[in-house]
C-alpha cells in the first residue's frame, strides 16, 4: 500500500528533522572549545653537545609548546615574529577544511611573517584524533621550531583501546652545531649537498651517547602494571628514523591522527612528518631501559649522521641506589641495520585501518608522478665554487621532471583567489613527459629537470588516484611524500617500476591505512587515493627538507564547489603581504 504524507505531516517531519539537526549542532558547539595561544618566534640560547647556539624557538622552548585539544576544538594562534628570519607555521596533518589561509607553507598559502610582524592562524580540528604536530615552513627553521599537537576524542567518547595510565609525546629531531638556515644557504650557494646534522634528539635532547649530554637525557616514567601511550613524532629535517624501547614491545594503535588495527612490533620507522601512536606495558623488572632512535638510510653512497639518540624509560618503583652509587646502566634495545629496508617493509605492510573504509572506487583523476633527484649543469657565468655537486653540477630534485620554484611576490593561494596572472601555470603534467626504466640505470640525458611553478587543477569532489613512482636518478631513496590539506588511503606499495596490469591486483580497497605522509619505497612506488573535497591550493612535497629545497614539490588547485560550504573562506584581514 502506498502512503502519501499530508502537508501537515510533511511539515511536522521537516520540523522534527530541523529540531534534531539544531540540537545536534548546538550540542556539537557546546562540546567544542576555542583555544587561544600566543607563539613568539625568537632567538634563544640553547646548549647542546658542549656548544651554545642562538636557536630560533617558539616562546623560548625547544621543542616548542605542546597543543592539547579535543576533536572539534578551534585553535586561534597569534604568531609574533621577533626573529631575524621570515617565518610561517604549518599545522602538519590538520585538514584545514576551507581554512587554507591557515595552512602555513611559505609562498603557497601565505606570504611569510616578516621580522617584527604577526599573523593569527584560525582553524578547527574536525574528524581527527591522535597525534599531529606543528612546525615552521620557511627555509630550515623547522630544525628547531616545532611541537606536538595531541587530539583527544570529544568528552565522553572513549579511545578504541583501553585508556592508558600515562601519555607522553616523544618528538624525534635533528640538531646542528650551526644555524640550520646558514647550512642550507651554504648548500644553495655552492650547489652541493648540505652538511649532515651533528646529532639526533628525543624531546630536544641528544641523550647520553653524545658529548656533554648525559645529565640532560630525557627520562620517561612508567610503573609496574601501567599502560603508557607514546605519541611518537619524527620532526627530523632530513632523516627517516627507526625507534625502539628495550624489552618493551609496541602495540601500534594509530598514525597521523587516525586509528589503526592494533599489531605488535619491536621497532617502528617514521619518515619526517609522520607520527605513530604506540602502547607499551610496564611488565618488566623495575629498572632503566633505553628509548632509542637511529637513522634509516636508504640512499646508497650518501653521507648521513650515523648516530643514535637516546632517552630512558625508568620504573618509578626502582629502588634508589645508596648515596654515591650510580644508577644501573639502562638496557639497550636491538636496532636494525641503518639500511634495513626489509624491516621498514615488514612494518609498513602491517598498517591497516581498524575496519572497512570508503576508498574511492571510480577515479576521475588518474595521476602518475615520478619523484627523485637530479643534477643541473653549471649555469653560464657560475664559478666552480657555485657548482660543487657531482662532476661540477648543482643538485636538483623534481616531480614529473619539473623542479618546483616558489613565487616571491604573491602566495599561490592569493594568486588563485584574486586571479593574479603570471604567478603560476596549471600545466603540471598528469603523467611523466617521458616513460623510461625509472628504477634502472637511467640515462644521464634525463638527469636535468625543467624548472617552473606548475600546478595541477582539479574540480571540487573529484576522486583522485596518484601512483608515486620513485626514480634511480643520481640514487634511489625512500621519499616521505606529504600532501597538505588532505588525508589519503595508501592502497599499495611495492618495488621496481609500477605495472598497472599486474600491480593493481595488490590494491587493498578494504582496509588500507589513512595517512598524510607516505613513504615511497627506495626504487619503488606507492599508490594513494582521496577525494578532492577541500578547496584551495595544496602543496605536495617530499618531507626531506633538502629535497623540497631542491624542487621536489608541486601543488594542486582544487576549485570551489557549489555554495559557501564547498568554497574556501575569505582571506583574513591580517594575512601577511609580500
Amino acid at each position: 500500500m502506498n502512503f502519501t504524507p499530508s502537508k501537515n505531516q510533511t511539515t511536522m517531519v521537516s520540523y522534527m528533522l530541523g529540531l534534531v539537526f539544531f540540537v545536534t549542532f548546538a550540542f556539537s558547539l557546546a562540546s567544542a572549545n576555542v583555544q587561544y595561544h600566543d607563539f613568539v618566534v625568537q632567538a634563544t640560547p640553547v646548549k647542546r653537545l658542549c656548544n651554545t647556539l642562538n636557536a630560533i624557538t617558539v616562546n623560548g622552548q625547544y621543542p616548542g609548546p605542546t597543543l592539547e585539544v579535543y576533536e572539534g576544538d578551534t585553535l586561534v594562534v597569534n604568531v609574533v615574529n621577533r626573529a631575524k628570519y621570515n617565518v610561517t607555521i604549518h599545522w602538519h596533518g590538520v585538514r584545514q577544511m576551507r581554512t587554507g589561509w591557515a595552512d602555513g607553507p611559505e609562498f603557497v598559502t601565505q606570504c611569510p611573517i616578516r621580522p617584527g610582524g604577526s599573523y593569527t592562524y584560525r582553524f578547527t580540528i574536525r574528524g581527527q584524533e591522535g597525534t599531529l604536530w606543528w612546525h615552521a615552513h620557511s627555509s630550515w627553521l623547522r630544525a628547531t621550531v616545532y611541537g606536538a599537537i595531541i587530539i583527544r576524542p570529544r568528552e565522553g567518547t572513549p579511545y578504541p583501546f583501553p585508556k592508558p595510565n600515562r601519555e607522553t609525546p616523544v618528538i624525534l629531531g635533528e640538531w646542528w652545531n650551526r644555524d640550520p638556515v646558514s647550512v642550507i644557504r651554504q648548500a644553495t650557494r655552492t650547489g652541493a649537498a648540505p652538511n649532515v646534522s651533528d646529532a639526533y634528539t628525543i624531546n630536544g635532547q641528544p641523550g647520553d651517547l653524545y658529548n656533554c649530554s648525559r645529565k640532560d637525557t630525557v627520562v620517561v616514567p612508567i610503573d609496574i602494571g601501567e599502560t603508557h601511550l607514546l605519541r611518537v613524532i619524527n620532526a627530523a629535517l632530513n632523516q627517516e628514523l627507526f625507534f625502539s624501547v628495550a624489552n618493551h614491545p609496541f602495540t601500534v594503535v594509530g598514525a597521523d591522527a587516525g586509528y589503526l588495527k592494533p599489531f605488535t612490533t619491536n621497532v617502528i620507522m617514521l619518515g619526517p612528518g609522520q607520527t605513530t601512536d604506540v602502547l607499551i606495558s610496564g611488565n618488566q623488572a623495575p629498572g632503566r631501559y633505553y628509548i632509542a632512535a637511529k637513522p634509516y638510510q636508504s640512499a646508497q653512497g650518501v653521507a648521513f649522521d650515523n648516530t643514535t639518540a637516546t632517552a630512558i624509560l625508568e620504573y618509578k618503583s626502582l629502588a634508589c641506589p645508596p648515596k654515591g652509587v650510580a644508577k644501573p646502566n639502562p638496557v639497550f634495545p636491538p636496532l636494525p641495520a641503518f639500511n634495513s629496508t626489509a624491516t621498514v617493509t615488514a612494518f609498513t605492510n602491517k598498517l591497516r585501518s581498524p575496519r572497512k573504509v570508503p576508498v574511492p572506487l571510480d577515479i576521475d583523476e588518474n595521476l602518475f608522478f615520478t619523484v627523485g633527484l637530479g643534477l643541473n649543469q653549471c649555469p653560464p657565468g657560475f664559478s666552480s665554487s657555485r657548482c660543487q655537486g657531482p662532476n661540477g653540477t648543482r643538485f636538483a630534485a623534481s616531480m614529473n621532471n619539473v623542479s618546483f620554484v616558489l613565487p616571491s611576490n604573491w602566495s599561490l593561494l592569493q594568486a588563485h583567489k584574486l586571479g593574479i596572472p603570471g604567478v603560476f601555470t596549471t600545466d603540471f603534467p598528469a603523467q611523466p613527459p617521458l616513460k623510461f626504466d625509472y628504477t634502472g640505470n637511467v640515462s644521464r640525458a634525463l638527469w636535468q629537470p625543467q624548472t617552473g611553478t606548475k600546478l595541477y587543477k582539479m574540480k571540487y569532489g573529484s576522486t583522485v588516484q596518484i601512483v608515486i613512482q620513485g626514480t634511480n636518478i643520481v640514487t634511489g631513496e625512500n621519499h616521505p611524500m606529504h600532501i597538505h590539506g588532505y588525508d589519503f588511503y595508501i592502497i599499495a606499495q611495492g618495488f621496481g617500476n609500477f605495472n598497472a596490469r599486474t600491480d593493481t591486483k595488490k590494491f587493498n580497497l578494504v582496509d588500507p591505512p589513512m595517512r598524510n605522509t607516505v613513504g615511497v619505497p627506495v626504487n619503488g612506488w606507492a599508490v594513494i587515493r582521496f577525494v578532492a573535497d577541500n578547496p584551495g591550493v595544496w602543496l605536495m612535497h617530499c618531507h626531506l627538507d633538502v629535497h623540497i629545497t631542491w624542487g621536489l614539490a608541486m601543488a594542486f588547485v582544487v576549485e570551489d564547489g557549489v555554495g559557501e560550504l564547498e568554497s574556501i573562506e575569505t582571506p583574513p584581514a591580517d594575512l601577511p603581504i609580500c
